[in-house]
Parts: structure tokens; C-alpha cells; sequence
């Protein structure tokens, strides 16, 4: 029997890659505004589960910043197609009612999307948000933002590493 490109995936592409990611997470996130000026650091949890057969995974996530609670959810995946990681990300601090949706380069190995958001009214300037995901080791996950302007200077807006929960 042929194996799908999907189950293919799962065994040694992309979708055995964020499948790695799958747990109960915990760590401290940092904040930025400005560059290299840390506004906030506060605790951080996460889940993360597959989803529709592990043909994606669902990133949920509660904090802080400076006292004030909020969560998101991230649907990541990657499609097949076109060769590309996408996600789809809302939370109740940086998103207000938009859905941002993001996606890597052709061909990436590694989990670094690129989405875009408002900054105002219809004709303000879209800024875009890199989100980065990466195991350090088996038990230790690293998630990186960072602010673009339309310019396409970046600097870090959040950092958080994450411990798996045992």
C-alpha cells in the first residue's frame, strides 16, 4: 500500500516536526515595545494538541502582561501544496477582533511565519509579525515574535521558552 504524502509528512517532513511539539508547556515571556527596552516578564502556559488527524496543531496559550490576563489560540500547519508552513492566530491582547494569518517561504524546515496586521484605520501602514517555533531539546521550546515595520526592520517583541510539563 502507497503511504500518503501526508502520512509520509508525519514520519520525516514537516508534520513530524511541529508533532514534536505536542504537550503541556510552561515558562516566562518577555515583552517588548520598543527595541531593547523589556517592558514585561511574566508566566506563560501552553498546550499543544493535534488536530483533524494531525493534519494540524492547535496552540493554546494564557498570560499575563503587566498584570493583565489574557489567551490565544494558534492553528499551525503545513501545506503540502504549496510547500509552506501557515498558521492561524487570534488572542485577546495583540489581535482585538482580527485573525492574522501567516506563512513561511517555499520550502522552509523550520517554523518561521510571516503575518501582517492593522496599525490604524484602512489606508494605515501594515506592519508584519515573524513568529518563530523551535525546539532547544526534547523538553524545552522556544517561541519568538518580532515586530516588522513596512520598511522590514525587525526587532524582537516577545520571547518566551517554554519547559515541558512532566
Amino acid at each position: 500500500m502507497t503511504k500518503s504524502k501526508l502520512d509520509i509528512s508525519k514520519e520525516t517532513g514537516n508534520h513530524g516536526l511541529i508533532a514534536q511539539w505536542e504537550g503541556e508547556w510552561e515558562g516566562m515571556t518577555k515583552t517588548w515595545f520598543e527595541p531593547n527596552i523589556l517592558a514585561d516578564e511574566s508566566a506563560m502556559t501552553a498546550t499543544i494538541k493535534p488536530m483533524l488527524n494531525g493534519m494540524f496543531m492547535l496552540l493554546e496559550y494564557a498570560g499575563s502582561l503587566q498584570e493583565k490576563k489574557f489567551s490565544g489560540f494558534m492553528i499551525i500547519g503545513n501545506h503540502l501544496l504549496s510547500n509552506k508552513f501557515q498558521s492561524a492566530w487570534v488572542d485577546s491582547f495583540h489581535m482585538g477582533t482580527g485573525i492574522m494569518l501567516s506563512e513561511s517561504k517555499v520550502g522552509e524546515k523550520k517554523f518561521s511565519v510571516m503575518g501582517t496586521y492593522e496599525t490604524g484605520g484602512e489606508n494605515s501602514e501594515r506592519w508584519g509579525w515573524k513568529t518563530e517555533l523551535h525546539l532547544l531539546d526534547a523538553n524545552t521550546l522556544m517561541m519568538t515574535a518580532y515586530n516588522v515595520t513596512p520598511q522590514g526592520e525587525e526587532a524582537k517583541a516577545t520571547e518566551t521558552i517554554f519547559s515541558r510539563k512532566k
